[in-house]
């Protein structure tokens, strides 16, 4: 049965500070445990989203394509979408639409999912070109991304909020996603403006966090010696 309560987290956005970019689960793996989700691909290969079931990846090229059953991921949230409506929203920022979120439900404290329809005033994002062994750092990464720019565009975006007593295990705070309704654009959200759109939620009771303890890098990694909580500030922005 399918535990819709259930946040599903493979690897940690920790795992990916050093430059632990090793894919270490399958899409088949992942869909196992959700028909929703976000993630990135072996040495941070563009930007996941997976909505109804399909996953799409946004290269650093822009191109949009579907993920294949083998590919391989480092990091990655699924769950299985059950959403409820929360509130419809125009011209809100998304800085002020995820406060009223909060303000709306209390949920500063749990794991939950954001599922944005509609039409967005402007939206930025940003995707990361595959890097190749040895890794480089997260943040290294990041400062390479290529940066894309919409306007008046339609389109979903997912976002996956984590507590900020569980930074490092996930992005303390909002980490969204974003696919157009026509799939010709897409990435990890840097900055948005909704025009109109529908919003709607899913609290998890729970977080299944999975470990790649086949990968004798992660297992053997003094994760100690990382500045995780800074260099995951800088490299979401």
């Amino acid at each position: 049965m399918k535990d819709q309560h259930v946040l599903y987290q493979h690897s940690t956005l920790a795992t990916l500070v050093p430059g632990l970019l090793k894919g270490t689960l399958t899409m088949k793996e992942l869909l196992q445990h959700g028909d929703t989700g976000i993630g990135t691909g072996e040495g941070l290969d563009g930007e996941l989203i997976i909505l109804d079931g399909q996953p799409y990846q946004v290269r650093s090229t822009g191109e949009i394509n579907l993920v294949a059953a083998d590919f391989k991921i480092p990091f990655a949230n699924a769950h299985f979408a059950h959403f409820e409506p929360l509130m419809t929203v125009k011209n809100l920022t998304g800085a002020q639409l995820e406060k009223r979120v909060l303000a709306a439900t209390h949920y500063q404290n749990i794991f939950f999912a954001l599922k944005v329809s509609g039409h967005f005033k402007q939206i930025k994002t940003r995707a990361v070109a595959k890097s190749e062994p040895p890794y480089p750092t997260l943040l290294a990464t990041a400062q390479v991304q290529q940066v894309f720019n919409a306007e008046g565009i339609a389109g979903t975006l997912i976002s996956y909020y984590a507590p900020q007593l569980f930074n490092g295990v996930a992005v303390g705070g909002y980490h969204s996603h974003f696919l157009a309704a026509n799939h010709d654009f897409g990435g990890h959200v840097l900055d948005y403006t909704v025009d109109n759109a529908d919003v709607q939620i899913q609290a998890f009771t729970s977080l299944e966090q999975h470990f790649p303890v086949d990968d004798p890098d992660f297992m053997a990694h003094d994760f100690a010696a990382d500045n995780i909580a800074a260099d995951i500030e800088q490299s979401e922005k």
